[in-house]
C-alpha cells in the first residue's frame, strides 16, 4: 500500500483522495536542512506517535507509541549521531519538541527520509502531522485530523510514502 502525495494538496490512498499541504518551498529531489521543502521519492513510514493525553489511541495497524514530556528529534548538525532521530531533550541540542503546546504533532508519522545512516544537513524531522488551515509546512506533509483518522485505519506496517 503506497500513500502518494501526487501535489502540494492532494494525498492519495487507494481510491481515496485527501487535502493535504507541503513543505512552504514545494518538493526537491535535492533537501538540505532548513530549505522549507518536502523531499521528493518514495520512503517507509516509521511508527505512529500520539498525544495520550489528548487523543484516544486511534484504529490502526501501526505500533503506536505516546509522545512523553522528554521526547524529541534532533536536527541539530552539530550532533551527526543523534541527527534525524528521535532521542530524550537536551538543552544543548536543537530538536523539533514532540509534545507541542498546539496540536500538530497530537498525532504523527515520521517519514523514513534521511533515515538508517542519516547525512548530516540533508534535512530531518520530516513527518505526517496534522492541520487545521492547510498553511504550508517547514517541510512535513500535514492532514486534516479526520483525514488523517481515515488515513491510520487504511495503512499498515509495511506501507510507503511517495511524494511527486
Amino acid at each position: 500500500m503506497t500513500i502518494s502525495v501526487k501535489n502540494k494538496h492532494t494525498l492519495q490512498i487507494d481510491e481515496f483522495k485527501f487535502r493535504c499541504c507541503i513543505g512552504k518551498k514545494g518538493s526537491t529531489k535535492n533537501k538540505k536542512e532548513g530549505d522549507k521543502k518536502t523531499p521528493k521519492g518514495t520512503f517507509e513510514i516509521e511508527n505512529l506517535y500520539f498525544r495520550k493525553d489528548r487523543k484516544e489511541k486511534p484504529s490502526t495497524l501501526l505500533k503506536c507509541i505516546e509522545i512523553k514530556k522528554d521526547m524529541g528529534w534532533c536536527d541539530d548538525v552539530r550532533f551527526p549521531k543523534k541527527y534525524n532521530k528521535i532521542f530524550k531533550i537536551e538543552k544543548k541540542v536543537k530538536h523539533e519538541k514532540l509534545k507541542r503546546k498546539d496540536y500538530k504533532y497530537d498525532f504523527l508519522i515520521p517519514i523514513k527520509y534521511n533515515f538508517n545512516k542519516p547525512i548530516t544537513g540533508k534535512g530531518s524531522c520530516i513527518f505526517i502531522h496534522l492541520t487545521k488551515d492547510y498553511k504550508p509546512t517547514a517541510g512535513c506533509v500535514a492532514l486534516k485530523e479526520k483525514d488523517f483518522l481515515i488515513m491510520l485505519k487504511l495503512i499498515k506496517k509495511n506501507s510507503k510514502i511517495k511524494i511527486s
